[in-house]
């Protein structure tokens, strides 16, 4: 459904030592700090956004922005989206509410940006279509191409991952930048707070989580309050480069709240941490060759959190450069991977997790004229993730259930992307193979080959009035053992059960522009009914079926 997240194609590591309060799947669609956008318009503009969805609803978003002077711009925004879905009880309701100012004073030494957020990603919840009923969906037999006559394994449940979040970025320039000026010293501060929740509500439990302490409604919750400040003082010097040093202090409190289960276990039910980190970065061009080195170490506290990596870019000349990335991270698995509490028993855990070490290497070679090569080496110890396991109840009935599993042995992860774009006359076609391999596919698993593929049209029309665009995409990746879904806890996990992929998807998409109105029409997996009917997005959740698709882009100024 739209407004849902996706399964993972390939790995991607974690890059900072911030510590996740989890609900990973949920994190998809979340906005960051680092996603939210700022403007500088010399008049006031306004964009909306429509695009429909699956049966009813739609998807509306409107930003509104306004320089009220040269220094000072004010933007508010809002997403909305409401999908009911082709199953049943899956309806996707996700809003994002955004507010940002920046400043800047007319000496040009001080600016600002500051942002508040609010997020509620709503969805509905039915564990997916039942295993009976497998063979009904694969069959393409007529009366289940409506898929509102599946049962799903439940019709009571809904989670829901909420944020409110206040981000204030300041920087203060203690000397004027001009031409003559070799040297600038400033001093940078960035306050963050922000409290998220994730939550999973069931009317009544069912046996497909397993057992519940009490046969009530079920209202599970994960909380984490999270403050961040740091300090850096920057100089940059023209011989010498740029130079950053400055500390940073996290406080993060984590907490469970399930009314049902205080009475029956003993654990503390939250996770307090405290840390201070010193922040070192130094970076210089020289010519074609640009260094940057960063790091983040523990100076104080109880987290022992460590981030330390360089980037080494040369550009050859204007259009192909060769890029080296070197990072080395060590972090805290997500916190409701170490403490969780929920009214199934299967669902409750208090564990003592290592930190999880990775390494990585990354080498870019872009030269557009002939190929785009990225090759990624990543090297885990530690790592943690969850994992499907069969949990006997008291009467020996053998029950759905994970469990979070950390691996003591080393794991390689190996990547390597291959994109090219060839453009003759008006025809462009655009192409990305990927490969990857793991050390050890029980454990990290992902297709060996992903392909994306784009043949299109695009011309000016009508005096240049109407500019359109028209071709096909292609999709496809190879088999593997595919990550389940677990709607209570919003995260995905390990299954070794069946594979799947090898399904191609064909879309057809005409993308047309008015002036400043931008509209696209899509025929979305258009293939569905010829290719077999056995596409999954995860285990016992079916891809989408062929649909078409609308949407525009309204561009107005005031």
């Amino acid at each position: 459904n739209s407004g849902l997240a996706y399964n993972e194609l390939s790995f991607h590591s974690k890059n900072d030592h911030y510590t996740e309060i989890g609900a990973k799947n949920k994190k998809i669609l979340f906005k960051s700090a680092d996603d939210v956008n700022y403007y500088y318009v010399p008049t006031p503009f306004t964009e909306l956004m429509y695009s429909s969805v699956f049966v009813q609803g739609q998807t509306l978003d409107a930003l509104y922005t306004v320089n009220t002077s040269k220094n000072y711009n004010f933007s508010i925004s809002r997403k909305g989206l409401r999908s009911l879905g082709n199953y049943q009880n899956f309806i996707s309701n996700p809003t994002i509410f955004t507010i940002t100012s920046n400043y800047s004073s007319k000496s040009k030494n001080y600016n600002s940006r500051f942002h508040y957020t609010k997020q509620e990603l709503f969805a509905e919840q039915n564990g997916g279509i039942r295993d009976n009923d497998i063979l009904n969906f694969e069959s393409g037999d007529e009366q289940f191409i409506d898929r509102g006559v599946f049962d799903p394994q439940f019709e009571n449940a809904s989670n829901q991952f909420s944020s409110k979040r206040f981000f204030l970025d300041h920087i203060y320039h203690f000397n004027e930048s001009d031409s003559l000026s070799k040297s600038r010293y400033s001093l940078r501060h960035i306050l963050a707070y922000e409290e998220q929740e994730n939550r999973f509500d069931q009317t009544s439990p069912n046996n497909f989580f397993g057992e519940a302490f009490v046969s009530e409604k079920i209202s599970d919750k994960i909380l984490l309050n999270s403050l961040k400040t740091s300090f850096i003082f920057l100089l940059n010097q023209s011989l010498i480069g740029e130079f950053k040093i400055g500390t940073e202090f996290i406080q993060d409190k984590y907490s469970l709240e399930n009314f049902q289960t205080e009475i029956f276990t003993n654990d503390s039910r939250k996770i307090n941490s405290e840390a201070g980190f010193l922040i070192l970065n130094y970076a210089k061009q020289m010519n074609k060759l640009k260094f940057d080195f960063f790091s983040s170490n523990k100076i104080f506290g109880d987290n022992e959190s460590m981030l330390i990596g360089s980037n080494i870019h040369l550009g050859l000349n204007e259009k192909n450069s060769v890029n080296l990335k070197l990072l080395s991270s060590k972090y805290v698995p997500a916190y409701n991977k170490s403490l969780f509490s929920s009214n199934y028993l299967n669902y409750n855990w208090n564990y003592d997790l290592d930190y999880v070490e990775s390494n990585q290497v990354s080498l870019v070679f872009n030269f557009p004229k002939i190929l785009d090569v990225n090759i990624d080496y990543y090297s885990l110890n530690d790592f943690v993730q969850f994992q499907k396991t069969n949990l006997s109840t008291a009467i020996d009935e053998e029950v759905y259930g994970i469990r979070p599993i950390q691996y003591n042995e080393k794991i390689d992860f190996f990547r390597v992307n291959f994109n090219k774009k060839i453009t003759f006359g008006k025809f462009t076609f655009d192409s990305r193979i990927m490969y990857q391999k793991s050390s050890d596919e029980n454990k990290v698993s992902f297709p060996e080959i992903v392909t994306r593929n784009t043949f299109f049209y695009s011309t000016e029309m009508f005096k240049k009035a109407l500019f359109l665009q028209s071709g096909f995409s292609f999709k496809y990746f190879s088999s593997y053992y595919m990550k389940g879904y677990d709607p209570l806890l919003s995260e995905l996990y390990v299954q070794n059960d069946r594979l799947f992929g090898e399904f191609p998807v064909i879309d057809f998409f005409i993308n047309a522009k008015i002036q400043q109105t931008r509209l696209f029409l899509k025929f979305e997996h258009l293939n569905s009914s010829i290719t077999g009917y056995d596409y999954y997005s995860a285990p016992n959740y079916p891809y989408r079926d062929f649909t078409i698709r609308f949407g525009l882009v309204w561009n107005f100024f005031l």
